[in-house]
């Protein structure tokens, strides 16, 4: 595909009602479509490991309903965890990179990011997850432009600040701050040369037009995302979202493929709520466009894949040998 090609196949212009309509396909057509559009612009055998670390554990201020990190809700039982040491996140970094990810994510439970002795320590933090040759991504709230540069400057390759959903639905989950307050952040971040990490999570109540809603607003951006992460609820006691049901993994599966076909380019990320996915699931979300997964037994404060069946689900990946027995 040329480069005119791919800028035309890249559209900033979608409508709720096509993205509605491309998610109701039969779902067959749905994965094939989203495949082909995948093929079209990535190797489908190149699939990230990323690793995901909470260097400050809990008492956010924000009130997100599905968040157990929210300082709100005070039936959730968390431990809560000071600002970790600089040596401590890059001997995590370490281990993961040994472990195959060459994407390390570090987040901060704060609702915006301050100036001062924590903030440096972040700054060193992704100059030495750099200096060991990792993709360094961090999610510190909401930040300014100025702390942008500095992140920019640090090294920082892309910062996580999701959407979590449509505008419409936004109120409904949280309260403590609007869409404007992300989109600001977003915008920092851009200004700032820095990739976007932006994504949402599906299976909070909302319509299938509000995840129409965040898909539209994700490819309104100029250029797109280069991260999309697709979460699906993990609900947690002790949350207002702690009760609902986890979403059918074939709805999760539209998802993706929908997230694919809207924002061709981007690296679509299977990120909280797949331990919940059996194996084939999972393949079946790489089959219709994801080529990221966060690798390790934690997201944050959520349980996730375990590292050895994460080995098993790469090992069935990868290319097989059965030649001998055929020639036996």
């Amino acid at each position: 595909m040329t480069h005119q090609a791919v800028d035309s196949f890249i559209r900033h212009d979608w409508t709720p009602e096509e993205i509605i309509a491309i998610y109701d396909l039969p779902l067959l057509d749905l994965i094939a479509r989203a495949n082909a559009v995948h093929r079209e612009f990535h190797d489908v055998n190149d699939v990230q490991k990323a690793s995901l670390l909470s260097i400050k554990t809990g008492g956010c201020p924000e009130n997100c309903s599905y968040c157990p990190q929210s300082a709100h809700h005070k039936e959730v039982h968390l431990d809560r965890v000071d600002m970790m040491k600089t040596e401590e996140v890059l001997s995590v970094a370490a281990r993961a990179k040994a472990a195959g990810a060459d994407r390390f994510c570090m987040g901060a439970a704060w609702r915006n990011a301050r100036d001062g002795a924590e903030f440096d320590s972040v700054l060193d933090m992704v100059r030495g997850v750099r200096a060991l040759g990792m993709e360094a991504c961090v999610t510190l709230g909401m930040l300014n432009g100025a702390q942008a540069s500095r992140l920019k400057q640090a090294g920082l390759t892309a910062y996580n600040h999701n959407l979590d959903t449509g505008p419409d639905y936004y109120k409904s989950i949280v309260t403590t701050r609007n869409y404007e307050d992300r989109l600001d952040t977003l915008k920092a971040v851009r200004g700032a040369g820095i990739e976007m990490c932006c994504g949402g999570i599906v299976g909070m109540g909302e319509s299938v037009a509000d995840r129409a809603g965040l898909l539209q607003v994700l490819a309104s951006f100029t250029p797109h995302p280069e991260s999309v992460p697709i979460n699906a609820l993990v609900p947690v006691a002790g949350t207002p979202l702690g009760e609902r049901e986890r979403i059918d993994p074939l709805d999760f599966v539209r998802m993706i493929a929908t997230t694919r076909i809207v924002l061709p380019a981007s690296r679509v990320r299977l990120s909280a709520g797949r331990s919940t996915l059996n194996r084939e699931a999972q393949i079946l979300c790489m089959v219709a466009g994801a080529n990221s997964i966060f690798y390790g037994e934690a997201l944050l404060t959520t349980p996730n894949v375990t590292e050895n069946e994460d080995d098993a689900l790469f090992s069935a990946l990868s290319p097989q040998s059965h030649a001998e027995e055929a020639m036996g």
